[in-house]
């Protein structure tokens, strides 16, 4: 296979001297030009092997058909495609003109090998079958060498320790993706390479170290507690660094102390956060007026929130509620609001005869918050079961806490 040449359009090529690999490549050629003008439904298996001047047969001792001819031609294509890009990245030190360097590649390669790239992506990525075959698994090493220049990037403090590399590669190949549209299918622009320095604008604005702009939503101080979230969570709290939770959001330290008098006072702060919300929401359980029903839903209330929020889940069951400071907090104040709802549910079906006059509401608000603490402790930290057995667990655990305060006569 040759190197690219630079000119628009050129054959697919094949490494191989003897005459079969000499076949099999004028084959792929003819059907990258056919396919790519009449698409796969109107193309033939006839007029491939009319153009490559060879037999119908022949191409059947190639290809199994017309589908596996379509999928073979990015498949070889891509092959060149890889070679290229290592080979021109290989010079290139700086991981952000890596970056520069893969998006413009990939735009010009588009531009001047327009078949190919109606092909893939408007015939092969098209059909379902395309991600079976190797040809795709091609694509995912390509996306792949997008992936580890984003890491690198955010290891070297060059791009946002924020950002999820999946996330931002999507982004851009969904980007890429579409220029291509706008060249080859809708006819809005002649070619994409034009456009390159403004996706750069958009991409460097996405994942460059600016700082976070601060909106009603998420200011500085939510950006810090998500960040801490994820600090907390990854490592022991007590090695946990300001400077690590400084990085994560793109500031300096010097800034985090501007909204928090020190790690502690993040952690509580956090806490405090989440537990108001927490409290917020629960405010549905009471729609429902029934005691039994309005207990089983807040049982699964509280495994659920926790349970969607498994960094901060974590952060609690090793670092908050084994925390003595915890305790005489305004966080503690908002999680003891948050709490009181159990014992005011308990209070409810004791005065409306549904559960046992004998209850202890604080101890039933200790044996249920014990047994999520323990629960989740086995899900989370010793990873026991699956997600399935999880669900089966909290149904259970649900029925055995209301079966603990319902009198008989309402559980018969």
């Amino acid at each position: 296979m040759q190197a690219l040449s630079g000119h628009r359009g050129n054959p697919v090529r094949d490494t191989g001297d003897t005459e079969v690999s000499g076949t099999r490549s004028r084959i792929l050629c003819a059907a990258e030009e056919v396919m790519s003008e009449k698409g796969l439904a109107g193309s033939s298996i006839s007029e491939i092997a009319r153009k490559a001047g060879v037999a119908d047969s022949v191409i059947y001792q190639y290809f199994k058909g017309k589908q596996d001819l379509l999928f073979s031609v990015p498949g070889e294509r891509m092959k060149e495609v890889l070679a290229i890009l290592v080979e021109q990245l290989t010079g290139i030190q700086d991981v952000q003109s890596q970056l520069r360097k893969m998006i413009w590649f990939h735009l010009r390669y588009n531009d001047t090998h327009r078949g190919y790239a109606r092909l893939l992506l408007l015939e092969c990525r098209s059909s379902n079958a395309f991600y079976d075959t190797p040809a795709y698994s091609l694509v995912r090493e390509y996306s792949g060498i997008l992936s580890s220049i984003i890491e690198r990037g955010v290891e070297e403090g060059k791009f946002r320790a924020d950002v999820q590399t999946k996330l931002v590669r999507d982004v851009i190949l969904g980007t890429l993706d579409m220029e291509a549209v706008g060249s080859l299918a809708s006819g809005e622009i002649p070619d994409s390479e034009a456009d390159f320095e403004d996706i750069m604008t958009l991409v460097d604005a996405m994942i460059g170290l600016n700082e976070p702009q601060e909106t009603g939503r998420v200011n500085r101080m939510d950006a810090i507690m998500n960040a801490a979230q994820k600090v907390f969570a990854e490592k022991d709290y007590r090695q946990a660094r300001i400077s690590e939770i400084a990085k994560l959001v793109g500031i300096s330290d010097a800034t985090v102390y501007e909204y928090f008098r020190n790690k502690e006072d993040i952690l509580l702060s956090l806490a405090a956060k989440r537990f108001d919300t927490y409290l917020l929401d629960v405010s549905n359980v009471f729609e429902i007026k029934d005691p039994v029903r309005k207990l089983r839903r807040l049982i699964k209330y509280h495994f659920g929130i926790f349970l969607s929020e498994r960094e901060f889940l974590k952060i609690f069951l090793l670092q908050l509620q084994l925390n003595r400071c915890f305790y005489g907090s305004k966080a503690f104040d908002a999680f003891r609001s948050y709490y009181s709802v159990i014992e005011d549910v308990i209070q409810e079906g004791k005065e409306a005869g549904i559960f046992s006059s004998a209850v202890n509401k604080r101890v039933f608000r200790n044996m249920f918050l014990g047994a999520f603490s323990h629960l989740a402790l086995r899900w989370l930290i010793v990873r026991e079961s699956t997600d399935t057995d999880r669900m089966e667990e909290i149904n259970e655990v649900t029925d055995l806490l209301a079966s603990a305060v319902t009198v008989q006569t309402v559980r018969d």
